[in-house]
């Protein structure tokens, strides 16, 4: 496709733009590498917050997506639970705090706050790195079959969608490497400010260009309803066929059936605290716990209203203008080349630019942010603990530079054998996060999993994700996933239960700096012999509603820029009525509750930790 001069000039622009404001203040980032990976903590709350959500604006994300809303109309509304999205609420409410008082750097240097520094926390610190290791190469490749297939339907040149995709990705790659995290927030801010401009735009043409009348003869009953039965109840017979054999390709035909199965995983997942990925280093990186709360909250809020404008808007014009050639495809159709299609064919000149920089930018945010986490693993957590601790501050940045390039390569080899977008998203959200579950859950709400069988219940799951795919491949990922979650299950309770459980001073310490509640009661009977003032955490119910009240809350900031571009003026009043109504509710039983966790309070109990600690060695051990 040849495009307009004015739009290759819009995103050439824009492109050098971000490429030179990250190459800017990437100063900062060479100080060392806390200043790298952290930013310093220095960065206020409501900024992380938007890269955070810039991060997760990405391209390849917004192509499934409209593939969703298209097939499945305002049923796909629950269809990213399968990430699950609302994972975003459980870090607000309570995760993103716990998280945060910890006050490291990393993923695998929170496991010494937990698990002290005995052989089974080393093993488990390992186990996590090999994890997020492997995360990031599944995400570049997630991002390389994304972004190849977009490039090779709008650039001049005739290239392979995998070379675009080695293209962009090495010139992005530039400023992320150079810049941090520094570079990567800043950047990132930028960026979604673009998207959101590209996104208002789409959804008000889809709204002026398509009527709800002329909608309603493009789709088949049903499609404009969030509600289901036992059966999805879409037929789009005498519309476009294929869609039919999609679906039951898809296996969402029993959707009652799939929406628990998605329930029953997205809260194990949800509850297990966040990946350590470009969301981990996100919360890690804010001023206090406080903010670590804030800051997960502002990513839902910025998010979606503007990224499902776009999509809404891609997706009506689509089904109005695109499906004769749909339909005329037979079964041949690419549901993932709607969204790149349907800006081909049917939006304006300059439009299409400001559009292509915005999704553009939505691939550079998730990619850096990505990229950037990385070497924090190999740096800090392989080479600066085991091997050479005492370096100069800027070798270990110099290094960091030469991890990002390997694993960038790494991710390149592993999109090249990748089929399609939908092929890794199912595999990285049900096998590869299912093998991350059942440890990482645990290690929150179940005093006796100790640094071994966390390293057991993390290999098991790691290794039943990588081989049930391969020995299983008529499996779903979904109706993989608790087979995956019961092998790793196996290894936390062997793990722990064949081997001591941990020291009590590393106990106490843990439960007094995180005040997590859960099954800790032999640990908090240790800490009130200590300290017979210490109270429990007692917000399991609050936190509990807040969780659900936050889950509507979510899913109606999803569905209202929807029904507002498809004009469905009912239903988007009732759910705005419904957000308003669950915001008060979490400004009140939530929000106001926050300042419990002040930041003076945070650095105060850390310094107290010190002499908890040295009470502690003195006592004998937990039963």
């Amino acid at each position: 496709m040849q495009i307009h001069i004015i739009d290759v000039a819009i995103i050439v622009i824009y492109f050098a733009v971000v490429v030179v404001l990250g190459i800017l203040v990437s100063k900062k980032a060479a100080k060392d590498i806390h200043w790298y990976f952290l930013g310093g903590n220095s960065l206020p709350w409501w900024m992380l917050g938007v890269s955070n959500a810039s991060g997760m604006f990405d391209i390849t994300g917004t192509m499934w997506l409209v593939y969703l809303l298209f097939v499945y109309g305002m049923k796909s509304v629950w269809i990213p639970w399968l990430w699950p999205i609302f994972n975003q609420v459980f870090l607000m409410i309570y995760l993103s705090i716990w998280l945060r008082k910890s006050n490291v750097m990393t993923g695998a240097a929170w496991i010494e706050t937990r698990f002290g520094s005995s052989r089974g926390a080393q093993l488990s610190h390992i186990s996590v790195v090999v994890f997020a290791l492997v995360s990031v190469i599944g995400f570049i490749a997630y991002d390389f079959k994304g972004i190849g297939k977009f490039a090779a339907i709008f650039l001049p040149w005739d290239l392979p969608p995998d070379m675009y995709a080695v293209i962009f990705m090495s010139l992005t790659a530039i400023y992320a490497v150079k810049g941090g995290m520094f570079s990567v927030v800043i950047t990132e801010f930028v960026q979604f400010l673009v998207m959101t401009v590209a996104s208002i735009f789409v959804g008000v043409l889809a709204m002026n260009a398509v009527s709800p009348e002329m909608l309603s003869k493009f789709i088949p009953q049903g499609w404009t309803s969030i509600f289901f039965g036992w059966n999805l109840e879409l037929d789009w017979t005498g519309l476009i066929d294929a869609v039919n054999a999609k679906i039951q390709s898809d296996g969402y035909s029993l959707f009652s059936i799939f929406f628990m199965m998605m329930l029953f995983k997205g809260f194990l997942v949800s509850s297990a605290g966040p990946a350590p990925n470009y969301d981990m280093q996100r919360v890690l990186a804010t001023r206090s716990p406080k903010e670590a709360a804030k800051m997960s909250w502002f990513v839902s809020v910025v998010l979606f209203f503007p990224r499902y404008m776009m999509i809404a808007g891609l997706t009506v014009l689509a089904l109005v203008f695109y499906s004769p050639q749909l339909q005329s495809m037979g079964s041949g159709i690419d549901f993932e080349m709607v969204l790149p299609y349907t800006i081909k064919n049917l939006l304006p000149v300059g439009l299409i630019g400001v559009l292509l920089a915005g999704l553009l930018a939505a691939f550079m945010s998730t990619y850096a942010a990505t990229i950037n986490a990385a070497p924090a693993y190999v740096v800090n957590d392989i080479y600066k603990r085991f091997i050479n601790p005492n370096a100069e501050p800027k070798k270990y940045v110099r290094l960091s530079y030469a991890t990002t390039v390997v694993f960038v390569i790494l991710g390149f080899a592993f999109g090249l054998v990748v089929e399609s977008v939908n092929q890794v998203t199912l595999w990285i959200v049900n096998a590869l996060f299912g093998g991350y579950t059942a440890s990482n859950m645990l290690k929150w709400y179940w005093w006796r999993l100790n640094g071994y069988g966390y390293f057991w219940g993390m290999v098991a799951g790691i290794a039943a994700s990588l081989f049930i795919p391969l020995t299983f491949p008529s499996l779903p990922a979904l109706s993989a996933f608790p087979y995956i979650l019961g092998l790793s299950l196996v290894g936390c309770v062997a793990g722990s239960y064949l081997t001591k459980p941990e020291p009590d001073e590393v106990l106490t310490k843990f439960y007094m700096q995180v005040r997590p509640w859960g099954f800790w009661k032999p640990v908090l009977e240790k800490v009130k012999r200590l300290h017979p003032t210490f109270e429990a955490n007692k917000n399991f119910k609050r936190d509990a509603i807040n969780v659900a009240v936050g889950i509507v809350w979510q899913a109606s900031l999803v569905a209202l820029p929807i029904y507002l571009v498809v004009q469905d003026y009912k239903s988007m009043i009732l759910t705005l009525g419904i957000t308003i109504l669950t915001s008060v509710v979490l400004k009140l039983n939530w929000w106001n509750k926050l300042g419990e966790l002040s930041t003076e309070s945070f650095v105060a109990l850390n310094g107290a930790m010190k002499q908890d600690e040295v009470s502690a060695t003195s006592q004998s051990s937990v039963s």
